[in-house]
């Protein structure tokens, strides 16, 4: 089977990721936080192989998952806590890194959440439209509310983790003493997607001449009769709870004159 130049782009992708795990896979800080994390995002490149082949996203997303899983592996190698930023920013310039109030927390982990929202948000985008076939403002809302409720199951995968199986080992949950280190992560992740909807929202209001008619459209009411019981009444009689044409309707009737 001919690649195409769109499927040798995102192969060129895929192969400059594995040499970057394929480096970072020695000399690892924590090696069983290392394999949990890598784990997560093998799972998360093989689903993109799975569905390459019906649904290949774009460039742009492509690019955009390649940054972030390159981000994500370099903090597996280190552990999120301890990446050595601060080091490495002395070695550049000279000067000392300097963090404000908060002293010498590693805040790694927090442009890791932040950059989840905003880099991965588009590419959330493109499936919800291309599959859920969503337009207007749900394609704006939904990709957020995906973000978000997927940072809140990372969230809960890190502390069943963290006290079930790691017995305590706080490595790879990596709050660093802040009890509060699992919100402020869902709110990074919520702002980051946030922005990226922003700026998606901008760039199709001024290249898009009917945006305004199809966000409005989006939120206007396409069923009028309430569900619930409803609903169950029109599934009983219809096999559908949708409303039925007139024609039908009339149909109906009569056959059930007769």
């Amino acid at each position: 089977m001919k690649v195409t130049a769109h499927q040798r782009y995102a192969l060129v992708l895929f192969a400059l990721w594995l040499l970057w795990e394929f480096v970072l896979a020695f000399d690892v800080y924590h090696r069983q936080t290392w394999a949990v994390e890598n784990g997560l995002a093998v799972l998360g490149i093989g689903l993109l192989f799975v569905t390459g082949r019906y649904l290949p996203l774009s460039r742009i997303s492509y690019t955009l998952i390649f940054v972030y899983a390159c981000l994500h592996t370099l903090g597996a190698h280190f552990t999120y806590s301890e990446v050595p930023y601060r080091e490495w920013w002395s070695a550049i310039n000279g000067h000392e890194f300097t963090q404000g109030d908060e002293g010498q927390r590693n805040h790694y982990d927090r442009l890791i959440h932040f950059l989840y929202g905003l880099l991965l948000a588009y590419p959330i985008r493109e499936c919800v439209l291309r599959v859920a076939n969503v337009r207007g403002f749900w394609g704006y809302f939904l990709p957020l509310d995906v973000t978000m409720s997927t940072s809140m199951l990372y969230e809960l995968i890190e502390w069943i983790y963290a006290e079930v199986v790691a017995q305590g080992d706080h490595h790879y949950l990596g709050t660093q003493g802040d009890e509060w280190d699992a919100h402020k992560d869902m709110l990074l992740a919520t702002i980051g997607a946030l922005i990226a909807m922003s700026v998606t929202a901008v760039v199709n209001a001024v290249y898009q001449r009917d945006f305004a008619r199809e966000f409005r459209d989006s939120l206007r009411v396409k069923h009028a009769d309430p569900l619930g019981e409803f609903a169950l009444r029109k599934l009983k009689e219809h096999g559908t709870w949708e409303d039925t044409d007139a024609p039908n309707a009339e149909k109906s009737e009569e056959q059930v004159e007769s």
